[in-house]
């Protein structure tokens, strides 16, 4: 060997500092694709409990406006995510309603997921 030659590693060899550097990559990029996952999936279920609240915010202010409220509870219950609350305020000859449900899965506080529908109520069951 020349005095200005520096030796290269064999194939398969390398500096005993990179040892295990591949391992600990893999498990942060497997860490982040998992993290990314329940991030999709949590959107998903916020989607679609987004849009059961509004299905049943619509089917709660037909019901309403006909002057049938127990009915329209009835079908919140049946259409809306888990838990979901029905409110209504009648305002003159409208009725607003807002249906609105937890995170789903329960992982988080409070109500995440709200709609709102309004609608006009029948002229016998107007005020």
């Amino acid at each position: 060997m020349s005095a200005g030659a520096v030796p290269t590693p064999r194939s398969g060899a390398g500096t005993p500092r990179d040892d295990g550097s591949v391992t600990v990559e893999a498990a942060f990029a497997i860490c982040a694709l998992v993290a990314v996952f329940g991030l999709v999936v949590a959107g998903i279920g916020v989607l679609c409990g987004q849009l059961r609240c509004a299905d049943a915010a619509a089917e709660a202010a037909r019901l309403i406006a006909r002057g049938d409220r127990p009915r329209a509870d009835a079908a919140v219950a049946r259409i809306a995510p888990a838990g979901a609350a029905l409110a209504v305020r009648i305002v003159g000859d409208e009725a607003d309603v807002a249906v609105s449900a937890p995170f789903p899965g329960g992982l988080l506080p409070g109500r995440w997921v709200e709609a709102r529908a309004l609608a006009v109520l029948e002229p016998e069951v107007a005020r």
